[in-house]
């Protein structure tokens, strides 16, 4: 097992303390949005082995089968998944993500286009899918996949907006998956004095509405309105389900789903990946036609995960995919054991927890803190009553 050292990324819309916080360093004033715990080149974790450094990827490449055990065969190559502590402070962009077809064939075009990896309007930094599971740590607030038409219809209509006519009578006249096109569209496409009027008049509204539902929707409209002025993302997001998790609650989200996180902090895996289609809330570049091609239309409700306890103390999220199994204990008085068949990432997020894997050699980990441990074949113990540890590994 290898202790992790960490890439915190630091975008705007980060929290300027709650990270530091769980790693218990004082706070430098800048954002610091996710620290990245994985083997993604765009910001591995670095360890260190026989005296010397590396990072994650490049131990995995250089022995993937003793690293990665069957999974190599399953997944291929590489870590299929990446951790992040994420914080938000801000909104983050209302974004979805490709299915893997998708991501194969916009990675492949833009490479033959000749558009760089770190270009502003690059859509797909690889070709990857990134389905993703986000679990609370605090409260965390965030936009959820699309309302039913004339959910969507009644909200905006309730606002008393002028500039909404025309969404509620296409969101009340067409079948869903027409009119939650049609209305996503009409919205990308606002501009200028139109566009200007009725953001500002869904701002003042939510605005003013809010304080009658503190808990509600409208307090995350009015919280997205007061960072984004003037954005068309706002009138977009009336189209979304605004859900409230507790800790321990989580979310998944499947390629399509468009979502946003508001605020709050949690803990996010996904599929080892970093594409991303965003539709709003944002100063970054947001391709129409592309996102329009890769958002699903269709309505859902927030599927809120409360995963029950195994008889080993594991509470484990369940998700559609394989690439990524993440599972959460809250140890006590008796040891956890966890096997050693599939690479994992442990990270601690409370107390302190004791790995003693099965050459008795142990590793210590406080929170925000994270250990690496390949698919050798041995079980790992972990002791620590008080602490909580976040086990983030494949299924097999």
């Amino acid at each position: 097992m290898d202790r992790l050292h960490n890439t915190v990324r630091p975008y705007a819309w980060g929290s300027t303390t709650a990270i530091p916080a769980l790693l218990g360093e004082e706070p430098t004033g800048e954002p610091q949005a996710e620290m990245w715990i994985g083997a993604h080149p765009g910001a591995p974790s670095r360890l260190e082995r026989n005296g010397a450094t590396a990072t994650l990827d490049q131990v995995v490449a250089a022995d993937p089968e003793r690293e990665l055990g069957a999974a190599a065969a399953r997944f291929g190559p590489a870590l299929p998944f990446l951790l992040k502590v994420l914080a938000a402070g801000l909104p983050l962009s209302i974004q979805a993500h490709p299915t893997l077809a998708q991501a194969r064939s916009g990675f492949a075009a833009e490479n033959a286009a000749g558009i760089p990896l770190d270009a502003p309007r690059r859509n797909y930094k690889d070709a990857n899918h990134k389905p993703e599971l986000i679990c609370a740590l605090d409260e965390f607030e965030g936009l959820c996949g699309f309302r039913a038409p004339a959910d969507a219809a009644r909200l905006m209509a309730s606002l008393d907006v002028p500039g909404l006519a025309p969404l509620i009578d296409t969101l009340r006249s067409k079948p869903e998956a027409e009119a939650l096109a049609d209305a996503l569209a009409a919205i990308l496409s606002m501009t200028g004095d139109h566009a200007a009027r009725t953001v500002a008049d869904v701002a003042r509204a939510v605005t003013a509405a809010a304080p009658a539902d503190p808990t509600g929707a409208l307090a995350g409209y009015a919280f997205a309105a007061r960072e984004f002025p003037g954005d068309t993302g706002l009138v977009a997001a009336l189209l979304l389900n605004f859900v409230r998790l507790q800790p321990g609650e989580a979310l998944y989200l499947g390629a399509g789903m468009p979502h946003a996180y508001l605020r709050g902090t949690g803990v996010e895996i996904m599929a080892n990946s970093d594409n991303v289609l965003r539709c709003g809330l944002t100063p970054k570049h947001v391709d129409v036609p592309e996102l329009m091609r890769v958002v699903v239309f269709e309505s859902s409700d927030p599927d809120v995960l409360r995963p029950a306890a195994a008889a080993d103390g594991e509470h484990h999220y369940p998700v559609p995919i394989d690439e990524f199994r993440l599972s959460r204990y809250a140890l006590g008085a008796r040891p956890a054991v966890v096997p050693g068949d599939a690479p994992q990432i442990l990270l601690c997020t409370a107390g302190t927890v004791r790995l003693t894997a099965g050459d008795g050699s142990t590793l210590d980990l406080s929170p925000g803190r994270s250990a690496y441990l390949p698919a050798d074949g041995t079980a790992t113990t972990l002791a620590g009553p008080g602490a909580t540890v976040f086990r983030a590994t494949v299924t097999l």
